[in-house]
């Protein structure tokens, strides 16, 4: 005789089931990320952490000056903002009702479809490992530098950065609410050491205060592809609160208004703080200075008109900086990795989560052996190296970075197109302005800054000329898309049932309920 179950599929899944019907017992999931942890001031703290905003002052603005030779640094950051600011738009609509941890990745498998969602999760990891990794280089290099100065040793750049290395991958593994507050902490102090240099750069003006730098004949010059191309580094990170949109305490509003404040802050802060750099130094001086001192403008700037204590701080901070930024990146890779797993398209054994903790210890783990691949890597070939104490800072930074910007710029086209495929496909009551006039418009500005970087990337790694480079390094960050098209299409063709889940993973999965149901023994189960 066949037995008949019948399930009301109107009971919500998260009552206790266990407890009001024996029939149906309980079963107890799989742990996920961390629920309703982080609220808007940690969602904005982790984003522009991301964006190191004492390595942006001290290192990118002397090397855009450098490069470029392009007054309107300054104004480059007001035009970038806009341009993420119209992103924003269509990138808000979508994180109020998409939660995942793999962000982009889920965007644009619901936008343009699974195989692309795939293909941009292979970029997102590529780009967003290869800036973690490269900072280890800006890393070493500055502590070991700023430790042997003071002491006289002749430590490696590599040791100081195998040090960050360690402490990087055991706050990885822990809850991500104690890395916010590390963070939090860390940028105050950035942001304090900045304001304190503006003040001063205001204070000294030794050519006067004047608009320059933020008039439209400074920037839009013909040096402006490559003022651009740099600049929209500084902006890495800004998008990265999606991640951690199932963590945060209220993903439909506290997504967007992270992300919001986060261009908001970093377009300003930055073109304020350029445009001081401009004034302390004077125009006509500054393109000089940038290329005679490089990163050390910042700091010796301090050291002659504030003093040598507040010399010594900022360089200490500027560390403080950088590892920041380690901590964030590493923690977008993490989820990455756990987002991807969780859904099967990379083994799902790397989306083990700490019980205790919420930690995505797997994918932070698999994150931490990547970056000590390449830092060894980059060590050993170090030592033959004629560049000296500058290799890391050349080579693993200069490489890396590059990469990953072209890589971020890609995925925010894409997002930008999604954003429209999703809306086209979805019931809502937004306007148009959202759904497609400002992603139409965020596609084509952010579109013409990736081609902008790819036409200046030998400018961008410092070559004098077109080298073999220029072409290797961006393939990096495209390459791994194509790759992920066909492991899309290979599991629509030997995976259905994966392929069919894929940017789905943060919507009705374990660690969303605290409980699933799962039918007794039946013949037949039929769920009204």
């Amino acid at each position: 005789m066949e037995t008949l179950c019948v399930i009301t599929s109107t009971i919500p899944r998260r009552l206790k089931m266990s407890h009001e019907s024996p029939q149906v017992p309980a079963v107890a999931q799989p742990p996920g990320l961390s629920r309703r942890t982080l609220g808007v001031p940690a969602l904005v703290f982790m984003t522009i952490a991301a964006s190191a905003p004492l390595t942006v002052v001290a290192g990118g603005y002397p090397a855009n000056f450098a490069v470029t030779g392009v007054l309107g640094v300054p104004l480059s950051f007001l035009v970038l903002g806009a341009c993420l600011t119209l992103f924003t738009v269509g990138y808000a609509a979508m994180s109020s009702r998409i939660r995942n941890a793999g962000a982009f990745y889920a965007y644009i498998a619901q936008g343009l479809g699974k195989r692309t969602g795939v293909g941009a999760s292979f970029v997102a990891l590529t780009a967003y490992n290869s800036i973690q990794i490269a900072v280890y280089g800006l890393f070493g290099f500055a502590s070991a530098t700023f430790i042997n100065e003071k002491t006289g040793a002749d430590v490696p750049w590599w040791a100081t950065a195998g040090v960050a290395f360690l402490v990087v991958a055991w706050l990885g593994i822990n809850k991500v609410d104690f890395s916010v507050r590390v963070v939090a902490v860390m940028v105050g102090l950035e942001f304090l050491a900045v304001i304190v240099f503006d003040v001063a750069a205001f204070a000294v003006q030794p050519e006067g205060v004047s608009a320059t730098g933020l008039m439209p004949s400074d920037l839009f010059t013909a040096g402006v592809g490559a003022a651009l191309a740099f600049s929209i580094a500084s902006f890495m990170g800004f998008e990265s609160a999606a991640i951690y949109s199932e963590e945060s305490k209220d993903p439909k509003r506290s997504i967007a208004r992270a992300t919001y404040i986060s261009v908001a802050i970093i377009a300003v802060f930055y073109a304020f703080s350029a445009w001081a750099m401009m004034t302390g130094t004077g125009p006509g001086q500054i393109v000089a200075a940038s290329r005679e001192l490089g990163p050390g403008l910042l700091f010796a700037f301090l050291g002659q008109n504030v003093g040598t204590l507040m010399a010594d701080l900022a360089q200490m901070m500027f560390l403080t900086s950088l590892f920041a930024a380690l901590l964030a990146f590493h923690n977008a890779v993490a989820r990455y990795v756990f987002s991807l797993a969780r859904e099967n398209v990379v083994p799902q054994r790397l989306a083990y989560v700490n019980p205790r903790t919420h930690a995505p210890v797997a994918g932070s783990v698999a994150q931490s052996i990547t970056a000590l691949i390449v830092i060894v890597a980059f060590a050993v070939a170090g030592n033959a190296s004629d560049l000296g104490p500058l290799f890391p800072v050349l080579t693993l930074f200069t490489w890396l970075s590059n990469s990953a910007a072209a890589g971020l710029v890609l995925l925010l086209v894409l997002v930008s197109l999604a954003v429209i495929g999703y809306f086209r496909r979805n019931d809502h009551e937004l306007a148009l302005w959202t759904t497609v006039i400002a992603p139409v418009l965020s596609a084509l500005a952010l579109g013409g800054v990736f081609v902008l970087i790819l036409a200046n990337f030998d400018v961008l790694i410092g070559s004098s000329g077109p080298s073999p480079l220029s072409w290797v390094l961006p393939a990096i960050a495209i390459v791994p898309g194509a790759a992920g098209l066909w492991w899309g299409h290979h599991l629509k063709i030997k995976s259905p049932a994966v392929y069919e889940y894929i940017g789905h993973g943060g919507e009705g999965t374990p660690g969303e309920n605290e409980y699933d149901l799962q039918a007794p023994d039946c013949d037949e189960v039929r769920v009204n």
